[in-house]
């Protein structure tokens, strides 16, 4: 059993991983003619897949019954609009300012998710929980890496995108 502390960072990461999963996922489909950020947000999704797979493992550790990795994302009727305009717009300035939209909430969805790390790393460090500790030391520089490629990506599209609009 963990503390409640403990156990609250481990449910707000879960989730989160979950939620920046189906958000990556989504964001793959939408701008699918944006062949970089497709091929790339379908890659790293499957590390917060996977980062929500390890941590509802940990979280039974801890008394937690956080369940597994969600399904393919079903796109509302705003994505599918989205994904359709995107398509048929190809590279304009419109499509480009949904792209950066949507590497905004990726970048501030995978932010959050750093921190929960931090948060979970100093609490496996108070309590010397050494499995707690190299599953954070194992995940969280992928969740770092996210972080790095949406930074990127803003900075290589924005200039451009917002100049021309």
């Amino acid at each position: 059993m963990t503390g409640i502390g403990t156990g609250i960072v481990l449910r707000l990461l879960h989730d989160g991983e979950r939620d920046l999963e189906q958000d990556l996922l989504a964001g793959a489909a939408r701008h699918r003619t944006d062949h970089e950020f497709h091929h790339v947000a379908l890659d790293i999704a499957r590390w917060s897949r996977e980062h929500a797979a390890r941590l509802a493992d940990a979280g039974r550790d801890h008394g937690l019954d956080l369940p597994g990795p969600r399904g393919n994302p079903s796109p509302g009727a705003l994505a599918a609009f989205r994904e359709k305009a995107s398509e048929a717009l190809g590279r304009r300035p419109d499509t480009g300012l949904l792209l950066l939209n949507d590497l905004r909430d990726l970048h501030l969805a995978a932010a959050r998710n750093s921190l929960h790390w931090e948060m979970l790393a100093q609490a496996a460090q108070a309590t010397r929980d050494e499995r707690l500790l190299a599953l954070v030391t194992d995940c969280h520089p992928q969740t770092l890496r996210q972080l790095r490629w949406t930074n990127t990506m803003i900075k290589i599209l924005a200039p451009q995108l917002l100049s021309s609009v």
